[in-house]
């Protein structure tokens, strides 16, 4: 199969937020920072991105806003039934958009690169060695040692 004819879905745990992702993601990782560990209440969050236009979502979400490392806010949107933090962004403002891969419907699709925050790490969950660990962002950092 073409990436481009790649399609991903997934959504919530009550149904009530969908999404359908076309093609393959820009980038897929796992985070560590310390906003994306409390809000997943676990060591990091696996993510995707991929370009708005790429993207499309169905349902009304709750959104949470929290300062971002490149400055502005990063907005987290979750189901207001089932509280499943879903992805990442502003639909109709923002250029891209993080799809939380627990979220997928076919989990396998999931094919994570790299590291980032790998500075916050908890010791109690080693950085796998097949991804490319970053200390803060990519752009803004060469890699670790993971």
């Amino acid at each position: 199969m073409d990436d481009r004819d790649l399609v991903l879905t997934g959504g919530c745990l009550c149904g009530a937020v969908r999404y359908r992702a076309h093609g393959a993601p820009l980038f897929a990782g796992h985070c560590y920072c310390a906003d994306c560990r409390k809000a997943s209440g676990s060591a990091f969050v696996p993510f995707m991105g991929f370009l708005a236009t790429a993207v499309e979502f169905f349902g009304e979400t709750q959104q949470f806003r929290s300062p971002s490392f490149r400055g502005g806010d990063a907005v987290r949107n979750t189901c207001p039934t089932c509280g499943s933090l879903v992805y990442g962004g502003e639909v109709g403002k923002d250029d891209s958009h993080t799809i939380y891969a627990g979220t997928l419907d076919d989990p396998t699709l999931f094919q994570p690169s790299v590291a980032i925050f790998a500075k916050d790490c908890p010791s109690w969950s080693p950085i796998p060695a097949t991804l490319t660990a970053f200390p803060t962002m990519p752009d803004q950092e060469t890699p670790s040692e993971g």
